[in-house]
Protein backbone atom coordinates (compact mmCIF):
# COMPACT_ATOMS: atom_id res chain seq x y z
CA UNK A 1 0.00 0.00 0.00
CA UNK A 2 1.49 3.59 -0.96
CA UNK A 3 2.13 6.02 1.44
CA UNK A 4 -0.62 8.59 0.64
CA UNK A 5 -3.15 5.61 0.86
CA UNK A 6 -2.06 5.11 4.33
CA UNK A 7 -2.49 8.83 5.09
CA UNK A 8 -5.43 8.96 3.31
CA UNK A 9 -7.18 6.43 5.45
CA UNK A 10 -5.59 7.91 8.27
CA UNK A 11 -6.96 11.22 8.05
CA UNK A 12 -10.55 9.67 7.05
CA UNK A 13 -10.67 7.76 9.80
CA UNK A 14 -9.67 10.78 12.08
CA UNK A 15 -12.35 12.93 10.42
CA UNK A 16 -15.56 10.28 10.66
CA UNK A 17 -14.48 10.20 14.42
CA UNK A 18 -13.84 14.13 15.19
CA UNK A 19 -17.39 14.34 12.96
CA UNK A 20 -19.91 12.60 15.22
CA UNK A 21 -17.89 13.86 18.22
CA UNK A 22 -19.38 17.18 16.89
CA UNK A 23 -23.04 15.63 17.54
CA UNK A 24 -22.38 13.42 20.01
CA UNK A 25 -20.25 15.54 22.56
CA UNK A 26 -22.60 17.11 25.76
CA UNK A 27 -19.72 19.97 26.28
CA UNK A 28 -20.36 22.46 23.92
CA UNK A 29 -16.54 23.52 23.72
CA UNK A 30 -15.43 20.21 22.81
CA UNK A 31 -17.59 19.99 20.08
CA UNK A 32 -16.32 23.11 18.79
CA UNK A 33 -12.66 21.30 19.48
CA UNK A 34 -13.47 18.11 17.98
CA UNK A 35 -15.07 20.44 14.63
CA UNK A 36 -12.13 22.37 14.37
CA UNK A 37 -10.28 18.94 14.07
CA UNK A 38 -12.20 17.76 11.75
CA UNK A 39 -11.51 21.01 9.67
CA UNK A 40 -7.96 20.47 10.10
CA UNK A 41 -8.36 16.38 8.65
CA UNK A 42 -10.55 17.58 5.55
CA UNK A 43 -7.63 20.00 4.37
CA UNK A 44 -5.21 17.29 4.87
CA UNK A 45 -7.51 15.25 2.16
CA UNK A 46 -7.94 17.98 0.08
CA UNK A 47 -3.77 18.69 -0.14
CA UNK A 48 -3.92 14.83 -1.32
CA UNK A 49 -6.35 15.79 -3.83
CA UNK A 50 -3.88 18.74 -4.80
CA UNK A 51 -6.60 21.52 -4.02
CA UNK A 52 -4.08 23.39 -1.84
CA UNK A 53 -5.91 26.76 -1.96
CA UNK A 54 -9.04 25.29 -0.78
CA UNK A 55 -7.38 23.29 2.13
CA UNK A 56 -5.35 26.74 3.24
CA UNK A 57 -8.87 28.38 2.73
CA UNK A 58 -10.67 26.01 5.03
CA UNK A 59 -8.21 26.71 7.73
CA UNK A 60 -7.91 30.32 7.48
CA UNK A 61 -11.48 31.01 7.32
CA UNK A 62 -13.24 28.36 9.28
CA UNK A 63 -10.46 27.09 11.86
CA UNK A 64 -9.24 30.75 12.38
CA UNK A 65 -12.40 32.51 11.65
CA UNK A 66 -15.40 30.93 12.66
CA UNK A 67 -14.25 28.31 15.07
CA UNK A 68 -12.12 31.22 17.35
CA UNK A 69 -15.85 33.19 16.95
CA UNK A 70 -17.70 30.21 18.01
CA UNK A 71 -15.30 29.41 21.37
CA UNK A 72 -15.15 33.08 22.53
CA UNK A 73 -18.90 33.07 22.42
CA UNK A 74 -19.33 29.88 24.36
CA UNK A 75 -16.71 30.52 26.44
CA UNK A 76 -17.61 34.43 27.69
CA UNK A 77 -21.48 34.25 27.29
CA UNK A 78 -23.30 32.40 30.38
CA UNK A 79 -25.54 30.36 28.08
CA UNK A 80 -27.97 28.23 29.91
CA UNK A 81 -27.08 24.30 27.52
CA UNK A 82 -29.69 23.00 29.38
CA UNK A 83 -32.81 24.94 29.44
CA UNK A 84 -31.53 24.76 24.96
CA UNK A 85 -31.67 20.55 25.13
CA UNK A 86 -35.38 20.89 26.42
CA UNK A 87 -36.96 19.50 23.29
CA UNK A 88 -34.13 18.05 21.71
CA UNK A 89 -36.05 14.63 21.01
CA UNK A 90 -38.24 15.78 18.91
CA UNK A 91 -35.89 16.58 16.36
CA UNK A 92 -34.45 13.53 16.01
CA UNK A 93 -36.75 12.29 13.35
CA UNK A 94 -36.30 15.12 11.13
CA UNK A 95 -32.58 15.09 11.43
CA UNK A 96 -32.52 11.86 10.81
CA UNK A 97 -34.57 12.11 7.88
CA UNK A 98 -32.45 15.16 6.40
CA UNK A 99 -29.28 12.36 6.77
CA UNK A 100 -30.37 9.92 5.28
CA UNK A 101 -31.21 12.03 2.20
CA UNK A 102 -27.52 13.13 2.63
CA UNK A 103 -26.28 9.60 2.38
CA UNK A 104 -27.95 8.97 -0.51
CA UNK A 105 -27.26 11.82 -2.37
CA UNK A 106 -23.49 11.46 -1.81
CA UNK A 107 -24.05 7.25 -2.64
CA UNK A 108 -25.41 8.31 -6.01
CA UNK A 109 -22.71 11.50 -7.08
CA UNK A 110 -19.92 8.59 -5.83
CA UNK A 111 -21.85 5.50 -7.80
CA UNK A 112 -22.59 7.45 -11.00
CA UNK A 113 -20.41 7.12 -13.71
CA UNK A 114 -20.16 10.04 -15.64
CA UNK A 115 -18.77 10.37 -18.96
CA UNK A 116 -16.13 12.91 -19.06
CA UNK A 117 -13.02 13.01 -21.61
CA UNK A 118 -11.38 15.47 -19.11
CA UNK A 119 -8.86 15.11 -16.83
CA UNK A 120 -8.88 15.00 -13.71
CA UNK A 121 -8.02 18.25 -11.87
CA UNK A 122 -3.56 17.69 -10.76
CA UNK A 123 -3.38 14.19 -12.44
CA UNK A 124 -1.91 15.04 -15.98
CA UNK A 125 1.45 15.84 -13.71
CA UNK A 126 2.38 19.37 -15.76
CA UNK A 127 5.64 21.01 -14.76
CA UNK A 128 4.77 23.94 -12.71
CA UNK A 129 0.91 23.11 -12.31
CA UNK A 130 -1.30 25.25 -9.76
CA UNK A 131 -4.18 24.51 -8.51
CA UNK A 132 -5.08 28.14 -7.19
CA UNK A 133 -3.99 29.98 -10.99
CA UNK A 134 -6.40 26.98 -12.24
CA UNK A 135 -8.89 28.00 -9.92
CA UNK A 136 -8.54 31.51 -10.27
CA UNK A 137 -8.60 31.20 -14.22
CA UNK A 138 -12.04 29.74 -14.31
CA UNK A 139 -13.37 32.11 -11.22
CA UNK A 140 -12.65 35.36 -13.05
CA UNK A 141 -13.46 34.01 -16.51
CA UNK A 142 -16.49 31.80 -16.46
CA UNK A 143 -18.08 32.29 -13.17
CA UNK A 144 -17.03 36.24 -13.24
CA UNK A 145 -20.11 37.30 -12.73
CA UNK A 146 -21.18 35.00 -10.07
CA UNK A 147 -18.36 36.01 -7.86
CA UNK A 148 -19.02 39.78 -8.24
CA UNK A 149 -23.16 39.44 -7.32
CA UNK A 150 -21.59 37.33 -4.63
CA UNK A 151 -19.44 40.57 -3.56
CA UNK A 152 -22.12 42.81 -3.83
CA UNK A 153 -24.27 40.48 -1.43
CA UNK A 154 -21.87 40.52 1.15
CA UNK A 155 -20.88 44.28 0.60
CA UNK A 156 -24.74 45.07 1.28
CA UNK A 157 -25.03 42.04 4.02
CA UNK A 158 -22.05 43.80 5.95
CA UNK A 159 -23.60 47.41 5.84
CA UNK A 160 -27.02 46.31 6.95
CA UNK A 161 -25.42 44.37 10.18
CA UNK A 162 -23.09 47.63 11.17
CA UNK A 163 -26.71 49.72 10.22
CA UNK A 164 -28.43 48.14 12.32
CA UNK A 165 -26.34 47.40 15.32
CA UNK A 166 -25.69 51.77 15.12
CA UNK A 167 -28.84 52.47 16.60
CA UNK A 168 -29.28 55.68 19.54
CA UNK A 169 -29.88 54.94 22.53
CA UNK A 170 -31.49 57.67 25.12
CA UNK A 171 -29.53 55.50 28.14
CA UNK A 172 -26.13 55.58 26.04
CA UNK A 173 -23.61 58.10 25.88
CA UNK A 174 -22.01 58.97 22.91
CA UNK A 175 -18.28 59.88 22.18
CA UNK A 176 -18.23 62.21 19.18
CA UNK A 177 -14.53 61.96 18.01
CA UNK A 178 -14.79 64.81 15.83
CA UNK A 179 -15.02 67.19 19.07
CA UNK A 180 -12.07 65.27 20.92
CA UNK A 181 -10.73 66.42 18.38
CA UNK A 182 -11.10 69.91 18.12
CA UNK A 183 -10.44 70.49 21.29
CA UNK A 184 -8.52 73.36 22.85
CA UNK A 185 -5.88 73.00 25.92
CA UNK A 186 -7.88 76.66 26.99
CA UNK A 187 -11.12 74.88 26.92
CA UNK A 188 -10.57 72.23 29.06
CA UNK A 189 -7.46 73.57 31.46
CA UNK A 190 -7.72 76.69 33.56
CA UNK A 191 -4.92 77.40 35.29
CA UNK A 192 -6.04 79.45 38.94
CA UNK A 193 -3.29 81.82 41.16
CA UNK A 194 -4.11 80.58 44.61
CA UNK A 195 -2.01 82.85 47.37
CA UNK A 196 -0.24 80.69 49.59
CA UNK A 197 -1.79 80.83 53.11
CA UNK A 198 0.42 81.13 56.28
CA UNK A 199 1.19 77.97 57.88
CA UNK A 200 -0.60 77.73 61.69
CA UNK A 201 1.92 77.29 63.83
CA UNK A 202 -0.10 75.78 67.02
CA UNK A 203 -0.71 73.18 64.51
CA UNK A 204 1.66 70.00 64.29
Amino acid sequence: MEFKVIVFWILAVVLVFASLRVITARNSVHAVLYLVLAFFNAAGIWMLLQAEFLAIALVLVYVGAVMVLFLFVLMMLDINFDSMRVGFRSHIPLAAGVGVLTVVQMAMVLWTKVQDTTPPVGATGQAGYSNTKSLGMVIYTQYVYAVEIAAVILLVAIVAAIALTLRRRKETKYQNPSQQIGVRRADRVRILNIAASPRDETKP
